[in-house]
């Protein structure tokens, strides 16, 4: 009967500790942001932002492991665009000529 006492109590603290956590993100935040994609998105998938895994949803497919750019939200779904090699290579300073 002990066990189950001190095994109901640790659940009990570590839950507790898992619900009062605040979200590391805020929606506002996270639009514009850059992440990669943990599956394919065809168009629905899944991407890491910020330590999280977060559900998104793109237009086009998207590989596993691209880096791409959160536009939107919609509930708890980010809405997510690839980000074109120009654009990657504008913001490097790499310019092929």
């Amino acid at each position: 009967m002990l066990a189950l006492g001190v095994y109901s109590y640790i659940t009990y603290r570590l839950g507790k500790k898992a619900l009062d956590k605040k979200p590391m993100i805020s929606a506002e935040a996270m639009i514009g942001s850059r992440c990669k994609t943990t599956t394919v998105l065809a168009p629905e998938g899944y991407v890491r932002l910020g330590g999280e895994l977060w559900r998104a949803s793109s237009s086009s497919t998207v590989n596993a492991g691209e880096e791409v750019i959160v536009t939107g939200i919609e509930g708890m779904t980010l809405l997510i665009s690839p980000i074109s090699n120009e654009n990657q290579e504008n913001e490097t300073g790499a310019h092929l000529s």
